[in-house]
């Protein structure tokens, strides 16, 4: 078991496994389903509350996603976010591979050694992409894991459409080169 979490890198296929019997044990045991965005509309709905909670009260969309009957900021959706943070923190401590990176190299190959070019675009990209996951009512995790372990429709396009977009995507920021460059 120590020789397992000592790998910088896990299969896939194991990872993917896990994934699927810790969305069985939340569905089981929680009657949830696995799914992460929400709580950063959760944390960005406590930041902005501590300088205009009246606002954030007679929001809308924030009162039907954290200030419902029921809720609360540090639900099991936060633990689970920030469990992913600590988790990804320890494998990398314990597979030695962590480091501080702010260009990996495959961005500097292709868009030079800028920090702050490498931070606008991550930001930028953070954005549409919770953007699109509250736009579509769920994010990767909802969608493509728990909503397709339910066999929905809406999922499986999602997911569909989310491979395609990113294949797209990585093809037009790293060009056919980026694969041999990532791959070395």
């Amino acid at each position: 078991m120590v020789h397992l979490l000592r790998q910088s890198r896990w299969s896939p296929y194991v990872v993917g496994a896990g994934i699927g019997v810790l969305s069985w044990v939340t569905f089981g045991l929680m009657h949830k389903a696995l799914g992460t965005s929400t709580s950063l509309v959760s944390m960005a709905g406590a930041i902005e509350s501590l300088a205009a909670p009246e606002h954030v009260r007679s929001n809308a969309y924030y009162v039907k996603t954290m200030l419902g009957e029921g809720k609360y900021f540090l639900d099991w959706q936060m633990m689970l976010v920030i469990g992913l943070v600590l988790g990804a923190m320890l494998s990398a401590w314990l597979g030695r591979s962590f480091k501080v990176e702010h260009v990996p190299d495959i961005w500097a190959a292709r868009f030079g050694p800028s920090k702050a070019l490498r931070y606008a675009a991550a930001f930028v990209g953070g954005v549409l992409l919770l953007f699109g996951a509250r736009l579509a009512d769920g994010c990767t995790s909802g969608h493509a894991i728990s909503g397709s372990l339910q066999l929905a429709v809406s999922s499986w396009v999602f997911f569909a459409c989310f491979f395609a977009a990113g294949i797209a995507t990585a093809l037009l920021v790293y060009g056919k080169a980026g694969r041999s460059r990532a791959q070395s």
